[in-house]
């Protein structure tokens, strides 16, 4: 893995994809590295996140936030080096975490990045579980959900870096935790190292809904959903009286080239009088301070573990990219760009 002290290597948005992105719609490019202006700091990127979220991005289509522009550098968490500030809150050598994108090199106004201490955990968790995924996994679950003490959890995606977080914190509160997965490997790992009390291989069960209603015997009573499409069918036609549902994330319905139809077993919301809500991490941002504090505790007593997928190259990150909306990897999906300096 090498890096130009004199170019900066980006990776741009070349095309906008139809169905499942491919190597096709990114361009790697070469520019020089970018002065810091008044109140900006040039940050050296060190790790790179790639989440679920960025497939949408690269769609033109209206959502939440603006698209990324064809030519424009993609979208992206990062934790990187200061190496020059304009601004008195970083110094040369500080570790910083911002969304600055898939590059080498990033100026960013200093007010949008987040100082990391390098002493309290390993610093790409600042984009992993202390960063957008623990956050997500905290508000989601603990606000949204409103877990109860001997409620039903069931968690799709549940071997990614959300979804392992959710069923500790079920675990946590005193729930039970079930996780569905694709990947006999991955429902191992999170029955037998995170606490999941059950688990379901979405790819190899005959069929989903009778799989969801043997481990829930009483009901979904809280269903935090990452994937949307045939499992998210399956668990509503088992929910409980009450039940409470967070749409987190619809994963299976991404990179589809025409939208799936649509659900059409609402009819068990309406007799159990469920509830359903959509969530979006950035509306929590006053509170991050809270979960920080939270969640590393739980990690320091061994309560919370978490797991990691890394890539080493920054010219690997559409392939790290497009593995992990194939579900390649368990735990958080990352990019090793650099080493401190």
């Amino acid at each position: 893995m090498t890096q130009s002290s004199t170019r900066n290597r980006r990776i741009l948005l070349a095309s906008r994809p139809t169905g499942w992105p491919d190597a096709s719609n990114f361009n790697l490019v070469s520019e020089p590295v970018p002065e810091p202006g008044p109140k900006e700091v040039l940050v050296r990127a060190l790790w790179l996140s790639v989440d679920p979220y960025m497939r949408g991005r690269m769609s033109a289509a209206k959502s939440y936030t603006k698209p990324v522009e064809i030519g424009e550098v993609m979208t992206g968490g990062v934790v990187g080096q200061v190496v020059r500030s304009n601004h008195p809150a970083f110094k040369a050598g500080d570790i910083a975490e911002g969304s600055l994108g898939w590059q080498d090199y990033a100026v960013a106004d200093a007010a949008l990045l987040r100082k990391i201490d390098p002493n309290l955990a390993p610093i790409q968790t600042a984009v992993g579980i202390l960063g957008m995924p623990g956050m997500t996994a905290y508000f989601a679950f603990l606000e949204v959900c409103q877990p109860k003490a001997g409620d039903t959890v069931v968690v799709s995606g549940a071997a990614g870096a959300v979804g392992q977080i959710v069923g500790q914190l079920a675990r946590i509160n005193g729930c039970r935790a079930v996780g569905i997965a694709g990947g006999d490997d991955k429902l191992d790992y999170v029955k037998r190292e995170l606490g999941f009390e059950a688990t379901i291989n979405y790819k190899t069960s005959n069929d989903l809904t009778k799989a969801v209603a043997a481990a829930c015997r009483r009901g979904v009573d809280v269903y935090f959903d990452n994937v949307g499409g045939p499992v998210t069918d399956a668990v509503f036609n088992n929910l409980a009286f009450k039940a409470r549902i967070v749409i987190c994330g619809q994963i299976s319905q991404y990179n589809l080239d025409k939208p799936d139809l649509g659900p059409r077993n609402l009819r068990y919301m309406l007799i159990n009088r469920a509830r359903m809500e959509g969530f979006l991490v950035w509306d929590w941002r006053d509170r991050y301070p809270e979960a920080l504090k939270r969640i590393s505790g739980w990690i320091k007593e061994g309560r919370i573990k978490y797991s990691e997928h890394v890539t080493e190259g920054l010219e690997r990150t559409p392939e790290a990219f497009i593995a992990m909306l194939k579900g390649a990897n368990l735990g958080k999906a990352l990019v090793k760009v650099a080493e401190p300096q």
